[in-house]
């Protein structure tokens, strides 16, 4: 048992000694000392005439500005008043509330919003509304939108519905409208 696995070494050792020879004796085939098409090339190099070497472009000099932030806003911190709110006199009770904090589709014309779509999620109904700008925003009940402080009062598969407070024409007076936005398949808006 112990003779099986001495020749079993003995064995594999004279193979790798039989494989390393023949490496060497056919990489030793492989050398060839003609580097005639070497030398060729290299006096051809050093035969053509040199070149010129463009001159270095001229370094323009650029006056250094300083910034001063002394008594500037830091951008990294929220204004504290982003909008102030309109003072609004109310004489028949109807207003806007301009202290609330305005909402994304307020800053559109209702006739450029248009509605493509409604979204039924947790037992709610939205409406999914298109701006002038391409985005789409998912809108529900009591949400604001259009620039006439306009309140959705109902969503429906095809229309969205809303109480928009516009001034009456005399100072301090206000009347609410009612205003829709239908399906944009169905035609756009309508009041």
């Amino acid at each position: 048992m112990i003779d099986a696995g001495r020749k079993s070494r003995r064995w594999s050792k004279g193979l790798y000694c039989l494989s390393y020879s023949i490496l060497a004796l056919s990489l030793l085939g492989c050398a060839q000392n003609d580097y005639s098409d070497l030398r060729l090339y290299v006096s051809e190099v050093k035969a053509r005439e040199p070149g010129s070497i463009e001159p270095l472009p001229e370094i323009k000099t650029v006056d250094p500005y300083i910034f001063q932030s002394a008594g500037l806003r830091n951008p990294f911190i929220p204004s504290q008043n982003p909008e102030k709110p309109v003072k609004v006199i109310v004489s028949n009770g109807i207003h806007p509330d301009t202290m609330r904090p305005k909402e994304e589709l307020e800053s559109y014309s209702l006739d450029s919003l248009r509605m493509v779509g409604t979204v039924n999620m947790r037992s709610t109904l939205w409406a999914l509304i298109k701006a002038s700008d391409g985005t789409v925003h998912r809108v529900r009940k009591g949400h604001h939108m259009g620039r006439n402080y306009g309140r959705v009062i109902r969503i429906v598969e095809d229309k969205l519905e809303l109480i928009e407070i516009v001034p009456d024409g005399r100072p301090g007076l206000w009347r609410e409208k009612e205003a829709s936005v239908v399906l944009a398949a169905k035609g756009g808006r309508k009041s």
